[in-house]
C-alpha cells in the first residue's frame, strides 16, 4: 500500500489529561527509603543523531529544486525503492524515512508546500522498479525522486553488470519526465555487508551517479560511520532481523537527507549551475 505524506504551516497540539500525566510519572518514593538507582544505559538505549552538512553533502546541487523554492512553489518529492524505503523495520509508517523526511523538510522550508510520496515496495529489485516507474513515479509529476536501491540485488547474489543498464535507464527516464534525482545506495547492516558483492554495488552506483550527474546520498557510509566512527552496536540502528533500520535509523536517514537537499538547493547559483563555457 502507498503511503502520503502532506505538511502545511500549522501548530500540532498534543492534549494530555491530569490523569494521564499522573500515570506517566514515577510512582513517590516512601519518606526515608533510598531513591532508586537510575537503570545504566545498554546497547538499545537510543543514541543521539549527529549528522553534518559536511557529512552528508551532495556532489551535484539541485538547482530546479532551487528555483522552485525561490518562487515558492510546491514541491513534490518522490522516494522510490523497496523495503527500507517503504519503512519495514519501522514500528508505523510515521516513522519510516519518506515520513520522517516530510517533518524535516518542512521544518526547514516552513513557508513552503512539500509533499512526500512513499513508492517503496518490500522485495523490489531495480528491474521491478522499472516496471512501475511511469505508473508509481513519472505520472506523479514529481519534482525530485529520491531512488533507493541495490540492497535485495546485493541479498539475492545477482549479477551486477545488467543493474548498470537498468540505473542508467531509469535516470533516463526520469530526468526526461523533469525530475531531478538522488540516487541513494543499499544500508550497512550485518546481513547486507556479509555478502561479497555489496562493495561492487556501492561502486556501480556511485559511477552511474558520476556518469549521469546525479548526486549520490552515501547512506552505506553514514551508517558505517555509526558504527565504526561513533561505536554505536547494530542493534541501535539496525532492526532484530539484521537487515533493516529502525525507528532511529530512519529518523537519523531523513534528517540526514534533509541537509543534504536543504544545502544542495539552496547554494549560490554560480555554484549550483557548475562551470560556464568559455570559463
Amino acid at each position: 500500500m502507498h503511503s502520503q505524506v502532506f505538511l502545511r504551516r500549522g501548530v500540532l497540539l498534543v492534549v494530555v489529561t491530569t490523569a494521564a500525566l499522573a500515570a506517566l510519572l514515577p510512582a513517590p518514593v516512601p519518606v526515608g527509603e533510598p531513591k532508586p538507582a537510575a537503570a545504566p544505559l545498554t546497547s538499545s538505549a537510543t543514541p543521539a543523531c549527529a549528522v553534518s552538512a559536511a557529512q552528508v553533502r551532495l556532489n551535484q546541487a539541485l538547482p530546479r529544486l532551487a528555483r522552485r523554492l525561490a518562487n515558492g512553489k510546491p514541491i513534490k518529492i518522490v522516494a522510490l525503492g523497496s523495503s527500507s524505503t517503504s519503512g519495514a523495520g519501522a514500528s508505523s509508517s510515521a516513522t519510516s524515512y519518506p515520513s520522517r523526511l516530510a517533518e524535516e523538510l518542512i521544518r526547514r522550508f516552513p513557508r513552503h508546500d512539500i509533499t512526500v510520496l512513499n513508492r517503496g515496495v518490500n522485495g523490489d529489485d531495480a528491474n521491478a522498479m522499472l516496471a512501475r516507474l511511469d505508473t508509481a513515479v513519472i505520472a506523479e509529476k514529481p519534482n525530485l525522486v529520491l531512488w533507493q536501491l541495490g540492497t535485495n540485488s546485493v541479498m539475492r547474489d545477482e549479477a551486477l553488470p545488467l543493474h548498470s543498464a537498468l540505473i542508467h535507464e531509469g535516470l533516463a527516464r526520469m530526468k526526461a519526465a523533469g525530475a531531478e534525482v538522488v540516487l541513494i545506495d543499499p544500508q550497512y547492516a550485518p546481513r547486507v555487508i556479509a555478502k561479497p558483492n555489496v562493495e561492487a554495488m556501492d561502486a556501480l552506483i556511485a559511477a552511474a551517479a558520476k556518469a549521469e550527474h546525479v548526486p549520490l546520498f552515501h547512506r552505506f557510509d553514514l551508517m558505517r560511520h555509526w558504527y565504526e566512527i561513533e561505536h554505536l552496536p547494530f542493534d541501535a540502528f539496525v532492526s532484530p532481523d539484521g537487515l533493516h533500520m529502525n525507528d532511529w535509523s530512519y529518523a537519523c536517514l531523513a534528517k540526514g537527507l534533509a541537509l543534504a537537499i536543504a544545502e544542495a538547493a539552496t547554494r549560490p547559483m554560480a555554484t549550483a549551475a557548475g562551470p560556464q563555457p568559455g570559463r
